[in-house]
């Protein structure tokens, strides 16, 4: 497999699956939007096992596989026929990637395939910690920063925040299609909705505000990460997550409409976000 040809794979993965993170990727320069799209498909190959439809036991042996695959990337002896091995290894040799993050996505996937509730919101971190600030520190380690313990911390809480607008995103979907309950149980249990993800309208609606406000909250703290970055890092981080607050804003104005629908924004919306966050307008 030709490096090229690797890279070349990972980005049309990239381009054809990933319905937000492009947006940002798009602003990198070439090297590093390379890099970034090798990262994201070795993540998309992850979360694909673990929301397929193989029975459990099959999707845990597939997932020991991928950690199979990192120890490989490690040691620098990825399969030659694989192309998102072959330019995740490469990467591996360019950038400083704590390849054990990956190690915590697939402790994520495996947590979604042992079980499907969260009692607490403090459990729910852990479990959003594992799927989402992973990625944050790959990519930090990809955008490069001169605090990069600051940096690892503020990554993590941006993920956070973008896991949680996407599980409010997805509530019914989570529910109906995955089985799957990630509100908090004793917030459920709060509000008088009941343990399945489900209850009064009102109820679930006032719910989804109060997990909002919570989203709201480490978005203002993980957004601190864009003074540590360089112009287009910054520029990419700022785009996917000012689409995502944008997605959070939408779920607040009409929190009853995620339990009928599943909330997006269009493309156009998305573009727009991403050239003013290049423009250096913010998010």
């Amino acid at each position: 497999m030709e490096l090229e040809a690797a890279y070349t794979r990972c980005e049309e993965i990239t381009r054809t699956q990933a319905k937000n993170f492009a947006y940002g990727i798009r602003l990198l320069p070439a090297d590093k939007r390379q890099a970034m799209s090798a990262l994201y498909a070795f993540a998309r190959r992850i979360d694909d096992i673990g929301d397929g439809q193989a029975e459990v036991e099959a999707k845990l042996d597939m997932l020991d596989a991928s950690r199979r695959d990192l120890v490989a990337v490690a040691e620098r002896r990825a399969h030659p026929a694989d192309p998102v091995l072959v330019a995740l290894q490469d990467v591996a040799t360019r950038y400083p990637l704590p390849l054990s993050a990956f190690g915590e996505l697939i402790d994520g996937c495996e947590m979604d395939c042992r079980h499907s509730t969260y009692q607490s919101f403090d459990e729910l971190v852990v479990y959003c910690r594992c799927v989402a600030g992973s990625i944050g520190r790959l990519s930090l380690a990809v955008f490069g920063t001169a605090e990069t313990e600051r940096g690892e911390r503020l990554a993590d809480s941006l993920g956070v925040a973008l896991q949680v607008t996407n599980i409010l995103r997805d509530v019914v979907e989570d529910r109906t299609t995955m089985g799957r309950v990630y509100l908090p149980q004793e917030d459920l249990a709060r509000f008088g909705c009941v343990p399945d993800g489900s209850g009064p309208p009102a109820a679930m609606a006032a719910l989804v505000l109060f997990e909002a406000a919570r989203a709201r909250r480490l978005y203002a703290e993980g957004l601190e990460l864009l003074g540590l970055l360089d112009h287009r890092s910054r520029a990419c981080v700022a785009a996917m997550a000012g689409i995502y607050r944008r997605l959070l804003g939408r779920i607040e104005a009409h929190p009853a409409a995620v339990l009928q629908t599943r909330v997006s924004l269009p493309a156009w919306e998305k573009a727009w976000v991403a050239a003013r966050s290049l423009a250096g307008a913010g998010v």
